[in-house]
């Protein structure tokens, strides 16, 4: 979804709506005004967390998740850590880290202050722990409240056999069992964490 896409009109009919899950993938790209102008990007940041507040006045712990840009030409020190307060104060469920390619023949490729691919993965590995930990603390607020799973396949976990699929906020969660669920969709709670991505599901 684009940010602007999400106007307070549009936001009360996804909430109306008794079919949807509350799992949205809003593109930043970057937090921070400077690079967005350079992006080319027809939004700003203000514009991008008001989107969010909207759907987090509709729904309850929405899952936001997103993509960011890092290394992207001209991006200073000072700009990437606007970029990783601003992830902080969003608080995504998921944040999917690209490094900036140049790719001939594009206006980004002739701009001027071209970053060395070691900045680039050094800024990539500290947006990607902030993540993790940003992606954990969703899940664990979802621990021990009412859920309901829909099961999609087995997997074999540290010599387990587990029925797997996910929560309507596209939580990954696992129920031991040699029953197959595949296409069911169970009522429980979520107890704890099985794997870092992969919480444990109890009817």
């Amino acid at each position: 979804l684009e940010p602007r896409i999400i106007t307070e009109e549009f936001a009360k009919a996804l909430g109306e709506a008794d079919k949807l899950c509350p799992h949205f993938h809003l593109s930043l790209q970057s937090g921070c005004d400077g690079v967005l102008k350079r992006m080319n990007r027809r939004y700003t940041t203000a514009e991008y967390e008001k989107a969010c507040e909207l759907l987090r006045s509709v729904f309850d712990d929405p899952a936001l998740t997103t993509d960011v840009i890092v290394g992207f030409p001209g991006e200073t020190d000072e700009e990437f850590c606007e970029t990783e307060a601003f992830l902080k104060k969003i608080a995504f469920f998921q944040t999917h880290i690209f490094k900036y390619s140049r790719r001939k023949g594009t206006p980004a490729a002739a701009m001027d202050g071209q970053l060395s691919e070691a900045v680039k993965a050094q800024r990539s590995n500290v947006l990607l722990e902030l993540d993790q930990n940003m992606s954990r603390k969703y899940r664990e607020m979802h621990l021990h409240k009412d859920v309901r799973i829909l099961f999609e396949e087995e997997k074999i976990i540290k010599g387990k056999r587990y029925q797997t699929g996910h929560t309507k906020e596209y939580i990954r969660a696992a129920f031991e069992t040699g029953e197959n669920l595949s296409g069911q969709i169970k009522k429980g709670s979520l107890t704890g964490f099985l794997e870092p991505d992969i919480l444990l599901f109890r009817p």
